[in-house]
Formats: C-alpha cells, structure tokens, sequence
C-alpha cells in the first residue's frame, strides 16, 4: 500500500492537470470563435462548457412582460417572426457543433429595467444578450437599461440565427453598448423624389445595422415635396406633382415606423440658401430665383442649378420661415431641428434691388446671414424648444458666415460637419461646439458617379484631356466635384476623433454618411447605400479597430460579404463587395498575405 499511494496520488494529479489543460484550450479555442453579427459588438464570450448550437423550437417566442410599451411590443413580435421564418444560410458552415442533447430554445425573456423611457438622443442602447442550454433546458435572456436598447439585442440574436430549421449559438454571452450616440443617415429627397416605401425599407435597414438617425433633407431648390398645413402652397407649387409630396399623414406614418426600430427622425428645411423651390409659392421673399445657375461672364448664382436664396430684409421671409417651422415642428417631435445655412451664395442676393442697396451702404453678406440666424434660431430654441442644427458653413463658410461665432450658443446648437476632413471637425470643437461628423471625403455617397449637368463638351475627349486640366483622364474627377467614389473601406477607416484632444473627442456626437440624390432615387438607392452604410455603423457601433489598437478591415471583409449576403435576403438590395470566391478562399483577395509568401 505504501508504494502503491504515491502513484494513485500521482495519476490523480496527471490527470487533473490535463483536464485543466483540456478545458483551458477549450476555452481558448471556443473564445476564438466567430459569430456572423454586424455591427461587431463590443464583447462577445463564451463562459460555460464548450459552445453548441442548438435549434430553435417551432413554438419560439420572445416574451415581453411589457404589454403596455408598443414599441417593444412590436418589436417582440416582429423578431419573433424573424428568428422563425428568416431561415438565413451562410456562404460558409458554422464551426460551431449541433447538439444531440440540448433542449431546444423555446423563448428569449426580455427584461427592461425603465421601460417608459423615450427616444431621445443619448439614450441607452446597452444590452447584454445571454443564451446558455443544458441536457434539461434552454434558456436565453435579453437585459437591457431601455426599450431602444432591447431592440438592439433583438437584431443582434435574429443575426445570430442561421439555418433551416433555425439554430442559435448556445453557451454565449454578448455585453454591447454603442461607442457614439449619434448614428446616422442622410437622404435628400428635394432632388429626386422617393416614394414612401423606399423611405420606410431605407429606415428597417438602417435598424439592422443599429443606426439610430434618420436625418430627412426634405426640402431644397429643386422641390418642396412636404405639404405644410399653415403654407399648403409650399408644396402644392413647388413640388414635382402631386404623386411626389409627403402628406402629414405620410410624415406620422415614417416617424412611427422608425420610432418602432428605434430611430429618430430628424428634419431638415435648409434655409436661407437652398430655397429656390419657394418662389413658386412666394416669389416676392426669394431672390435670383429661376435664373441660369452659372451666367457667362459672371459669378454662379448657386452650387448647382437650382437657385433661389430667402431675403432676410423681408419681414413676410420669416412669416413664412415660422409657418414652415411650426408646422415641420409639430410632425416631428425629435429635440433636434436642422435649418441647413449652407452654401449662401453672394450673387445671389445681389440680384435683388433692396439687398444691393443695403450692402452699397456698408453692410455686408455676413450681416445679411446674421439678420436671419438672429430672426430663427430664438424661434427654434425659444417658441419651438428644439436644438438647432446647422451646416458647419454657417461658422466656417468661405463667402458668407456668421461675424461672430458666439451668435449661436453651443448649448442649443449642434454644427455638422461636410468640408476638410478633420480639420474642419477640430475648429468646430475647439470652439465649443457639439459636432455630427459628414465629411465628404469620407460619408458623402453620391461621390463617383460622374457629372450631371447637360452639354460638357469635356466629355468629348478622345485621347487626352485637355493639357493641365485632368478631366476624364489622369485622375480627374469626370464631373463628379467628390470623386472617387467612397469604397466601405474608405467609409470604414475614418477615424472622426483624428487629431482632437480629449475634451474636444467628447462634443463629437457621432456621424452621417450622406446621399445626396442629384443622380439617385427609389430605383437604386438600396445599392447606394448599402454596405457602405453599414461600415459607418460598425465603426460608430464598436470602431474600426481590434483589441491591439490596429485597423481590422481585413477581418471585417468577410464578416460584411455575409452580412450583406443576409441584407439582400432580408429585402435590402445592397451592392457586392466582392466575388463570392473571396470569402470561400478566406485570405486569398487580400493584397497582403498574413501568412507571407506561399
């Protein structure tokens, strides 16, 4: 006994020791696993025994205890539906085993610890997702702070699903919160007009990709497509035809639906420039309006065609300017009102006799903006309770800007960002302003499409440009102001904190990307949008860089071929990013090789 002891005691610990060493490379090997969810969350972990799949049972349903909230109502019964009836294959198997033992998941419970709390910006959208099975239950819990936090786990367990039947990843655990708080989405409709259902499936894809700001540029030069009841005719002249306006009833009816999927709406009437539209209804408060955009011989009268500015000398302008924001006011009900302010054009005003005469007795085109911010931002902040936003060209713009930055108070202005990168994001937030990142060298997605404006004879080059103006050769722009065309990648790698200081980092409210739609409407605007859209979302959601700090749009690539696989089946018509033998030969498209030389 005595020499058998110590051996006994010996294999015992041997063995000990190799199961510890099992488990832990288990552990090791389970962490290192995959899951297909965009935007990437912020921790993924797998706590328990090895991870399994299990399947989900024909009678799922999640349980809401919170009948009373008709958001997480519906938002319970449309994942319930979602997790049934999507059925999603991926392009490559999971590597997580199935089950042979495993009850099968019948419910998902929701727990909200402040279920009454409303959409607003900065509101809560942390959750923490947990599913875990055993030979006698499944069980999966979904706990978050607010209602808009639970609907972003309920889209991130509905990605989780695959298969048909469908099965779910067992033994997870994902605590996600976003990194910014403002997440957004700007689509033009002045210069094309979109049908009601291609704002509303634009809005689903959005809450797919846990973007939370539907920014609405209504109205511009070319179209005034909302019917207004205090100044109907705003829209019923300046419209393209009646089966091209909004009516009220079609604002409340997208405003519920977002609000459903957790996304604000945020209005934007541009004004003072931009309002070409308006002559059509008042031509007496617009100057320059209807002329040829860019005279010979002369200064431009606007950006592009399409001209027409609000003459701030005109006490009738801000009768019409407060109708407009009342009423635009009392559809929408987000805290955030956008006013626009961009681009004013000098010559523009100029046309008109009363503006001449004011600036050849000494005033400026500056005081001119100023009579009008000093006439509607009191309104918006005051009569209206609303923050006002602006294009960054009312404090930073080349012609025309405001003299004194202080005019607009930081606490009730927001500034949004289009021009010079971040540079423009670092004045704006040195200066004390709460900023929305909508750089064009990054977010604007009409980019690189090519001219739109009619008989450009520098098409008609055959071989050559002409000497020391690229144009459709050389790397010129083909007409496209914004060229080249912002690639995800592109979109995926801007960093919109670059170069600021901590406290400067903490006024960046987030960012849009942007679809401005003088070559874009209904018919296409899924392809514009989508994935690209979506690499904006992962990089606000979670960012663009791994645990070490280094850029991860190598690993990213795959994980958005999938997930743009999984868009088209859910109805959204988003563009290729590559051929489908990319991701089937993982590695093999990049062009460096992680793996060196093969």
């Amino acid at each position: 006994m005595g020499s058998t002891a110590p051996l006994h005691v010996f294999s015992v610990v041997v063995l000990l020791l190799l199961h510890a060493i099992f488990l832990a490379s288990s552990s090791a090997a389970a962490f290192q696993i995959e899951v297909n969810v965009w935007p990437k969350p912020t921790s993924v972990s797998w706590p328990g025994a090895a991870p399994v799949a299990i399947p989900l049972s024909s009678s799922f349903r999640v349980l809401n205890p919170y009948p009373d909230n008709p958001y997480l109502s519906a938002a319970a019964a449309r994942y319930t539906r979602l997790l049934l009836f999507e059925r999603y294959r991926p392009l490559r198997p999971s590597p997580l085993n199935l089950s042979s033992s495993a009850q099968p998941l019948h419910s998902l419970a929701l727990s909200v610890a402040d279920a009454s709390t409303p959409l607003r910006h900065g509101v809560d959208e942390s959750y923490t997702l947990s599913i875990s099975a055993n030979d006698s239950s499944s069980v999966a819990e979904l706990v978050a702070s607010t209602p808009w936090g639970a609907i972003r786990g309920l889209e991130t367990i509905s990605q989780l699903a695959w298969g048909d039947p469908p099965f779910v990843p067992a033994g997870i655990r994902i605590e996600d919160r976003p990194l910014f708080p403002h997440r957004g989405l700007l689509l033009d409709t002045s210069r094309n007009y979109y049908p009601v259902r291609d704002i509303l499936r634009t809005i689903r894809a959005m809450s797919h990709n846990k973007l939370n700001v539907f920014h609405w540029h209504i109205t511009d030069s070319q179209s005034f497509p909302i019917l207004l009841p205090s100044v109907p005719d705003l829209a019923l002249r300046g419209s393209y035809g009646p089966s091209m306006r909004y009516s009220p009833a079609d604002v409340r009816r997208i405003v519920r639906y977002a609000m459903r999927r957790g996304i604000r709406v945020v209005p934007e009437i541009d004004a003072p420039g931009h309002t070409g539209s308006w002559a059509e209804a008042y031509p007496e408060i617009v100057t320059c309006a209807n002329r040829f955009w860019a005279p010979s011989g002369g200064p431009a009268l606007a950006a592009e065609p399409g001209t027409g500015q609000l003459n701030p000398l005109l006490p009738k302008t801000y009768e019409v300017v407060r109708n407009v924001l009342r009423d635009v006011a009392s559809l929408f009900p987000d805290s955030f009102l956008h006013v626009g302010a961009d681009e004013v054009n000098p010559a523009c005003w100029e046309q008109d006799p009363a503006i001449k005469q004011f600036l050849d007795s000494g005033a400026t085109h500056d005081q001119l903006l100023e009579l009008f911010v000093n006439a509607t931002h009191p309104f918006i902040v005051s009569a209206l309770n609303r923050t006002a936003v602006y294009w960054e060209d009312v404090i930073l713009g080349p012609t025309v800007k405001l003299g004194s930055p202080g005019m607009l108070p930081p606490e009730t202005t927001v500034l949004q960002t289009w021009n010079n990168g971040p540079n423009n994001t670092k004045l704006l937030t040195s200066a004390g302003y709460r900023v929305i990142v909508s750089s064009s060298d990054f977010y604007y997605l009409d980019c690189g499409f090519g001219g739109w404006v009619g008989n450009d004879s520098r098409y008609d080059r055959q071989t050559g440009d002409e000497p020391g103006k690229p144009f459709n050769y050389a790397g010129g722009n083909g007409g496209s102001w914004c060229a080249p065309f912002k690639s995800w990648q592109r979109v995926y790698d801007y960093d919109i904190t670059y170069g600021l200081s901590a406290e400067e980092v903490e006024r960046v409210l987030g960012s849009e990307v942007a679809l401005w739609s003088e070559q874009a409407d209904g018919s296409v605007v899924d392809g514009r949008l989508w994935p690209r859209a979506a690499a904006m979302a992962e990089a606000l959601w979670s960012g663009n860089r791994d645990g070490e700090g280094k850029k991860r749009y190598a690993e990213a690539t795959d994980r958005l071929v999938e997930w743009r696989q999984r868009m088209v089946q859910r109805g959204i018509a988003a563009e290729p990013i590559q051929p489908l033998w990319c991701i089937m030969n993982p590695g093999m498209c990049n062009i460096v090789n992680p793996d060196g030389p093969s």
